[in-house]
């Protein structure tokens, strides 16, 4: 199961870092999201957490550079998870779903 408490303050935290005045509460909890799922697949991908970052960034995310810095806040939760979970969950859509209740 995955650790919700975490996540549900990891996304507060989240919400209150700075992002561009255009994005809409909905967007940037879509563009955490796709953070968390870069990260989960990442560690699917056998990335050690410490190079999470800079594997994330040779893949060009679509997202706006300013959410690059919720990388490493996002790495520790997901690197945490038993591996079972980081498997069969998806992690990016309970963060959304969390991110959009705050």
């Amino acid at each position: 199961m995955i650790r919700l408490a975490t996540a549900a303050s990891l996304a507060a935290a989240m919400l209150a870092t700075p992002v561009v005045a255009a994005d809409t509460k909905e967007q940037s909890c879509e563009y955490q999201a796709q953070v968390v799922k870069a990260v989960q697949q990442a560690r699917l991908d056998r990335v050690k957490e410490r190079d999470v970052a800079k594997s994330i960034a040779a893949t060009e995310p679509t997202w706006p550079d300013n959410y690059n810095a919720a990388i490493p806040l996002i790495a520790p939760w997901v690197y945490e998870q038993k591996m079972s979970t980081v498997r069969k969950e998806d992690l990016g859509a309970a963060w959304l779903e969390l991110c959009l209740k705050q």
